[in-house]
This record gives structure tokens, sequence and C-alpha cells, in this order.
């Protein structure tokens, strides 16, 4: 999922220090494969973050009270089960908790300037400004959930046959949406969405602790409110209007991203009036957009859009077109600092691999499905 910060800071202030930020987030939360966050959950604690995500988190002191409320589902969907999840998934979950990962995920420092400010009401309402310095986080459920795809994949494809399903290819193994097997997955889904809402959160304690650090300032006098995180690559059980008539049906969103209009119950009071917040992660090089969601898309995509720029090419492509170190200073002479754990890691990422992400955004917004809000610019990131 994506998760976007607002600060008080504005580019000048940050610029002087931008280098011993960027490092010291790099040294908050761990970043790579199989790195280990630095909250211990127990088994009984383990169940605890299934069940409750982020208001877990906040409960132990790990955010503010008021960030649930800026939140996809105030940061704990309905109907997990923690007993859903096999041992196997456990372990490599409880370990995790505080990590960024590696591909695509990734900690950006940017920035709003003037011109990119496309709905100056609606940045307002955000508490959103020209030269303010935004923090944006892009991670999930880690092994955690990884693992649990991999245990039901496995579990259902040899079930196929008998449920008279083919497909083109193994890793499209499926159940019957009333099954149990169905229903136990879906128990199992929303406890990884839940550990990633926790894992956001604990990450965000991280960040406003570095700023806190670097400029000697408390901890709530920052204004680093959560503006909003959004889960990507999930399944949501929503009513929505099929054939003239209002349904329950369950939304898979794989390269998509919530995306309501300001009328629905699901969200929060304080987006009633401006619709979802919809965080579009772009590249390392190019920016990203903060855009809502409309009654459109409710109407045309079932409340869905875009999550990201999309690739172009493969990682492997990238990595032998892209050298990281190359990469890093072009990066650095543009004004973006790099703190990466891996050069290969950084080529995959290099912005050339992703499509132009304002083409992206502008169709979307053309289409009446997501409303284009603002750009950010990258000055900072780690890169797992």
């Amino acid at each position: 999922g994506m998760r976007l910060i607002k600060t008080d800071f504005t580019l000048k202030e940050i610029e002087p220090k931008l280098k011993q930020l960027v490092d010291s987030l790099f040294r908050l939360v761990p970043a790579g494969v199989g790195r280990k966050g630095f909250v211990r959950i127990s088994g009984k604690d383990w169940k605890d973050v299934a069940q409750d995500g982020a208001q877990w988190c906040i409960k132990k002191g790990y955010g503010f009270d008021k960030d649930k409320e800026h939140i996809e589902d105030f940061g704990a969907i309905q109907g997990a089960d923690a007993s859903e999840v096999s041992d196997k998934a456990v372990k490599r979950g409880v370990t995790g908790l505080g990590t960024l990962g590696s591909g695509n995920h990734y900690l950006e420092i940017q920035v709003i300037k003037k011109e990119n400010i496309f709905d100056e009401k609606i940045a307002k309402t955000f508490g959103l400004f020209p030269d303010q310095v935004v923090v944006m986080l892009h991670t999930g459920s880690r092994g955690l959930g990884h693992q649990i795809c991999t245990d039901y994949v496995d579990l259902f494809r040899p079930k196929l046959k008998d449920w008279g399903i083919n497909v083109r290819d193994q890793e499209l193994s499926c159940a019957p949406i009333k099954s149990k097997e169905a229903d136990r997955y879906l128990k199992a889904m929303r406890s990884a969405a839940n550990y990633a809402f926790a894992n956001r959160q604990v990450i965000t304690h991280q960040i406003r602790k570095g700023f806190a650090e670097a400029f000697g300032k408390n901890i709530d006098r920052m204004g680093m409110d959560l503006i909003y995180d959004v889960a990507h690559n999930i399944a949501k059980e929503e009513q929505h209007i099929v054939d003239g008539k209002k349904k329950k049906v369950l939304v898979h969103r794989k390269g998509a991203t919530r995306c309501f209009g300001s009328e629905r119950s699901e969200l929060a009071n304080i987006f009633r009036k401006t619709g979802q917040p919809v965080i579009v992660g772009g590249s390392m090089e190019t920016g990203s957009y903060l855009c809502v969601g409309t009654t459109k898309a409710e109407e045309e995509t079932f409340g869905s859009t875009m999550h990201g720029a999309g690739r172009t090419m493969s990682r492997k492509a990238a990595m032998r077109e892209f050298q990281g170190e190359k990469l890093q200073k072009s990066m650095e002479k543009k004004g973006i600092y790099v703190h990466a754990v891996s050069m290969s890691g950084l080529a995959e990422e290099a912005g050339k691999a992703y499509k132009d992400i304002n083409e992206v955004i502008d169709t979307m917004d053309q289409a009446g499905i997501s409303k284009k809000v603002v750009r950010f610019l990258p000055i900072g990131n780690v890169k797992g």
C-alpha cells in the first residue's frame, strides 16, 4: 500500500539537512531482503496485529490517535482471522514489523512546487502548500503476505479439477467464492492487510522520530500528520451497482487502488467533501501524485483507479540497461539524494523502466475516474 505524511517544513529548511535526514531514515527503517524490525511481537501480539492492524500500533504508542481516521478501513479490515495463517508465514512476519523491504518499495522525501498544485481548494483542505516537504511510503506485508499467497496457491492448485476450473497458468490457481477454502484465504489475506497497515504505521513512527532528531523538535510539533494510507493488491467486499441493482461483490484490485467518491459511507467524515485520497507512485526519478476519488469511478470501475505508473520493462531488462552507481550519481546531480541497499536494486527502479506518470494520471483525470490534486517531486529516497 501507499502512505503519505505531510510536514510543516519547506524545501529551504530541509535542503541543508537532506543527506543527514535520508541517512538517518535509512538507519531507522531497515530496508532490503530479510531485514528485522525493531518491534518484536509474540504469538499473542501477532494475533492482535492481525485483528487490529494500525490500531494495535497506535495503542502501543507508535502514532497519534487521529492517524486511524486517515487510513483505509481505519487501519483494521474486519473479518481477519490469524488462525488461518500458517506457522511458516507467522515466523516470516513476527520479525519484519517496521521494515521497508526491497523491489519497488521505497521511503521518499518529496516537495510540492506551486505549479504542481492542480486543485488549490482540495490541497488546502489536506493542509498542502507550495514548497512544502512531504514523505511518501510504499511497502506492504513483507514475507508474511508472500507466504500466505504461496500457501493458498498450493492449497487451491490440486483442487482445481474437482471444482471444474481450468487456468492457463498454475500461479492463477483460485477457489469458488462460496468454498471453505476461499473463506479461509480471505481471512488470512485480511490478516496480511492488517499487518501491512501496522507495518506502515510503525515505519511512520520511525519517520517522525528521524525528523525530530534532525531538527531537535518534539515528534508532535512538526505538523507530520497522516494524509492517507491506501491498500494495494487486495480483494474487498463492497456494495456496488450491478445491472441497476445494489449488490455485495468482491472487488479484486491488483495493479489498482480504491478510489471512492465523497458519498461513500466507508470514508471518514473528513473526506466526505473531497472524496477519498488516492496516492499514486511514479518512479524515484519522476515523482508521484495525490488524487481524489470520484462518483464516476464507482459507476465505471467499481471505485478503482491505477495504483502506480506501471513498468515498461522487466527488472532484469532494467538491470541490463542501467548501472546503479551511474544512476545514483545522475540523480544526485538532479537534486535527488538516494541511499540504497544495493546498486542492482537501484538499477531495477530507474525512471525509464516506468511509464510516464504524468500521462497515466492525465488519462484517468480526463476520464473522470480520479481527479489530480498535487504532484510531488522527489528530493531524497531510501531504497530497498
